[in-house]
């Protein structure tokens, strides 16, 4: 079930391999008809870099055989301080994503623990998603459950 694979920190010049990989798993909603992209590789491997390299988002990365193979960002929403309780930031997971070739290895798994260990040690109040079908069952084996709390108004744009 697992293979030799290491889970990092992603870094600034992790940018490409990520946008790159992020146009993979975008593609993947296409079923293997994907359309002509709408923007740039370029963009997102800037939007990227700028962003782990800032801090607004952190991400994690799993490799084997020193090539990345996946990953998972996180972006810390802060919180309106209040009088009565701690107003510490909630993440939003999103982005979590492995290379067909290395799923139902445990680098999945792995890629949630690590994201779930830096969100206990930085005290956020909690994590949140938006899961796939897919996505789903594997998120709720890392202990994330479904909320009655949240509730969601798509905006026409």
């Amino acid at each position: 079930m697992t293979a030799d694979f290491l889970v990092r920190p992603a870094r600034p010049a992790d940018a490409r391999t990520l946008a790159e990989l992020r146009w993979t798993f975008k593609q993947e909603d296409y079923e293997g008809r994907p359309p002509a992209p709408a923007r740039h590789l370029e963009e997102a491997e800037h939007w990227i870099r700028d962003r782990i390299g800032d801090g607004r988002w952190l991400a994690w990365v799993t490799e084997t055989d020193g090539e990345i193979c996946g990953h998972v960002f996180l972006c810390l929403v802060e919180r309106m301080p209040e009088p009565y309780e701690d107003n510490n930031p909630v993440g939003y997971v999103t982005n979590f994503f492995v290379m067909p070739s290395q799923r139902n290895k445990g680098a999945g798994s792995a890629l949630l623990e690590a994201l779930k260990q830096h969100s206990r040690g930085a005290g956020l109040e909690g994590l949140i998603v938006w899961p796939s079908e897919r996505s789903t069952p594997l998120y709720q084996r890392s202990g994330f459950q479904p909320s009655e709390e949240l509730l969601e108004l798509a905006l026409d744009t």
